[in-house]
């Protein structure tokens, strides 16, 4: 089973973690705060961290995240917006997508909240997904997702057993399906787990979605969205009660009912009607929607507290002047970047613009997105055609801009595509999306002009990339065809780490310690990454788990 020991190595560190009590308990008092509980004493903030690392790293090497730059950008500003205006602006989050078209989001320790596709298909508007994200980052602030452990601590041996079982019975299967089987199984039993860390009580249910509305509001986003969102849910579980859809998987670990609606609705007026807001309109699942005009015009929230608990209370700054109200203005084009990345195939993707256009004309985010499938199938040229006549009609939109380079460049017009990327260099020289997208255009051309032309697109992103797998990968591609083994190497080694597999970023980097053509800084660089490294990699084997792969090293 080569590929499962990364994943039984998340496992059952994981529930090591979760067993480790504080080496040193009056350090850990004074740095944790009293949240009424002994979970404070289980994890230290930097195991909390090491434990989401950890999770996203495996979660990456099954190729269940979906990464993509631009959807990355949109998600992560976002989530830092909402995070910025939490009640605790101190705490680090990472966001990031998941494949799955499944309607579901989750926190768990250090800050790490995935969001699956489906989510984000099934909101209507930015609004109703920040109104999930809010939520879930109240799981956070308010130490439920801590709390949750102190449970799973409780259920560490049942699930162990169950995975191991998993393990021999998949073994005794024999064939390539013993590797699906298994994989299907340790994958159950890490849901296991983590169902155990956000299976939340009522009451944090209740408290996760009064300080999300307050989130929400704060960050200039409309609060009646998560109440809309809900409603969504409800009507999406009535549908599958007559047997349509599957079950939404948010509604297992975040259930809704009417009287969580009515709850969301009213502490929503509540913060309209504190601060003067416009037009409030609420869907209603049990009838149509409520809707009133109120003449005092854009609304400014206010939960009656300072907007950010890190300023003065005399400070309240107009949010006007440092966000947009509502959403980005980007929604409505990363949804359909997403229904696109989403598929299983650029074909199914493709059939589903068809069933749409079938209906109705496609609107100009379905338009790109349709754009996005074909670029995907092989067929810029198509892609380029509809990109150009979407691009006439949204001049410097990026998205489209981009996208339209991608396609000039894979069908043969590169002096057009460079153009357009070099123009959007100049405008936004430290946007990660449109240096890895250009850099990883240059990349196919494989001449060393071109890796290094990427290399010099790279470099100015490089000291903030370091936890970037994505980064990594594209930057030592660069390299290679620049003829830069050495950093080549080096990239490629903490691609391999940051995706989940630290035995073969600690091979790879032992390798490239034998070159005879390294420089000081060099092997000062490889040596403190190996000794950086080592530990996880030893404590690894020492539990029997390998990287079977690596037989071919």
């Amino acid at each position: 089973m080569p590929r499962l020991a990364p994943l039984a190595a998340a496992v059952t560190l994981s529930l090591a973690f979760a067993c480790t009590p504080a080496h040193d308990a009056h350090a850990q008092e004074s740095r944790l705060p009293d949240i009424g509980s002994s979970a404070g004493e289980l994890l230290s903030p930097v195991q909390q961290e090491q434990y989401g690392a950890m999770m996203l790293a495996q979660l990456r090497h099954y190729e269940y995240v979906l990464e993509d730059p631009l959807i990355d950008s949109w998600l992560q500003s976002m989530g830092n917006r909402l995070a910025a205006h939490s009640d605790r602006p101190d705490q680090p989050f990472t966001f990031f997508m998941m494949r799955d078209r499944q309607i579901n989001a989750f926190a768990t320790l250090g800050g790490y909240i995935g969001v699956n596709a489906g989510l984000v298909l099934a909101g209507e508007r930015e609004d109703e997904v920040a109104g999930v994200l809010a939520h879930e980052i109240a799981h956070v602030t308010q130490y439920h997702v801590l709390r949750g452990v102190e449970r799973a601590q409780r259920d560490q041996i049942p699930i162990l057993l169950a995975m191991l079982g998993a393990l021999v019975a998949a073994q005794a299967a024999g064939g390539n399906s013993a590797d699906d089987a298994a994989q299907a199984a340790m994958a159950g039993a890490m849901g296991l787990m983590q169902q155990r860390q956000i299976d939340y009580t009522r009451s944090n249910e209740q408290e996760a979605d009064r300080i999300g509305i307050q989130t929400l509001a704060r960050s200039d986003y409309d609060p009646v969205a998560m109440a809309d969102f809900f409603a969504t849910m409800q009507a999406k579980s009535r549908t599958n009660a007559a047997g349509y859809y599957d079950f939404p998987d948010y509604l297992r670990t975040h259930p809704v009912t009417t009287m969580r609606i009515t709850e969301a609705k009213q502490r929503a007026e509540q913060l309209r009607r504190a601060s003067g807001a416009g037009s409030v309109c609420v869907r209603d699942p049990d009838g149509p929607d409520e809707c009133r005009e109120d003449p005092v015009g854009q609304p400014r929230y206010d939960t009656g507290t300072t907007l950010n608990p890190l300023l003065p209370q005399n400070l309240k700054p107009d949010l006007a002047t440092t966000a947009a109200a509502g959403g980005s203005g980007q929604f409505d084009f990363a949804r359909e970047r997403l229904r696109v990345f989403s598929a299983r195939t650029p074909a199914e993707a493709l059939r589903e613009y068809d069933g749409i256009a079938g209906s109705r004309a496609l609107s100009e985010p379905q338009q790109y997105g349709r754009a996005i499938a074909l670029l995907q199938a092989s067929k810029p040229g198509e892609a380029a055609q509809v990109l150009s006549a979407l691009l006439a009609r949204r001049p410097g939109d990026t998205w489209v801009t981009l996208a339209l380079a991608e396609a000039e460049a894979r069908s043969g017009k590169r002096a057009s595509a460079d153009d357009r990327f070099e123009a959007l260099l100049r405008r936004a020289p430290n946007d990660r999306a449109v240096a890895l997208t250009y850099a990883r255009t240059l990349a196919e051309r494989d001449t060393r002009e071109a890796g290094q032309r990427a290399q010099a697109i790279l470099r100015p992103l490089l000291a903030r990339s370091g936890e970037d797998p994505e980064f990594q990968q594209v930057f030592a591609r660069a390299c290679e065809i620049a003829g830069d083994l050495v950093r080549a190497g080096e990239a490629y080694a903490e691609a391999a780490y940051l995706n989940g597999r630290p035995e073969l970023a600690l091979v790879r980097l032992e390798n490239l310690k034998k070159r005879d053509d390294l420089d000081y800084y060099a092997r000062a660089r490889i040596d403190s990454r190996i000794a950086a490294i080592t530990p996880t990699v030893l404590e690894l084997r020492r539990q029997g788990i390998r990287d079977e792969d690596l037989r071919r090293y």
